[in-house]
């Protein structure tokens, strides 16, 4: 990795008007509802084995190891969709599945620029390996993307204020190149080995789900997979 890494990060995150690279990313993110629903019809499964080989950072996971279902997330944290899907799905998908001991659910990042790179560092350097932190801090940080994003590095700051963090403990870990790369490596294994080239992208006991859904799409595609793991398990 190149030299240069942590001085681009902190320009990128430094930027007071982020609005045109949201918007950029919107653009580029999640699919239409139809594209989505018409990609169903046919799933795409990948084996779990290979989505479960661990990568360069440990993976932040949330619910029962031994769950019928794991479900693994990709996620910018610019994106705009994978917010939406925080804000509005993901609550009733840990109430319902991941609390009730069915689904195991793996956050895994997939920066699409340096600013979601620089909040996923901070992140983990917050989070020490805490899982429970780690999607908190995230959680934060999707649901408040819009008010954030406005001036990178003071929102991030702020957040990373209270969830522990101190300003020299943030600048450290903008520099982290170790951390940035182990990131970096992993969105590009995902890229290469699942086909993952947008975000949000889901995979449900490996079947490959793509763009924004509703939670009446989610739980009817969790549930289809809880009732196959039952009939494997008979």
């Amino acid at each position: 990795m190149k030299k240069g890494l942590a001085k681009t990060i902190q320009v990128a995150i430094n930027r007071r008007r982020f609005g045109a690279l949201l918007a950029g990313v919107l653009a580029v993110t999640g699919l239409s509802a139809a594209a989505a629903v018409a990609a169903e019809d046919k799933p795409e499964y990948f084996p779990p084995k290979l989505l479960a080989k661990p990568y360069e950072v440990p993976d932040m996971a949330l619910g029962k190891a031994d769950a019928p279902v794991t479900i693994y997330e990709y996620a910018s944290a610019t994106c705009p969709h994978c917010a939406d899907f925080h804000i509005n799905e993901w609550p009733a998908i840990k109430k319902e599945y991941v609390d009730t001991g069915k689904v195991r659910f793996v956050f895994r990042e997939f920066p699409l620029d340096q600013v979601a790179l620089a909040a996923f560092m901070l992140t983990r350097c917050v989070a020490k390996d805490n899982n429970d932190k780690y999607h908190a801090v995230l959680d934060m940080i999707m649901k408040t993307q819009r008010e954030w994003a406005r001036n990178p590095r003071d929102g991030l700051m702020k957040i990373m204020r209270m969830a522990g963090m101190d300003d020299k403990q943030f600048d450290a870990c903008l520099k982290d190149e170790k951390l940035a790369k182990a990131i970096m490596n992993g969105a590009r294994n995902a890229s290469r080995d699942f086909k993952v080239a947008s975000t949000p992208t889901f995979f449900i006991n490996g079947r490959k789900v793509t763009g924004r859904r509703t939670i009446e799409e989610f739980r009817k595609i969790i549930d289809e997979e809880l009732k196959r793991a039952s009939a494997k398990a008979e």
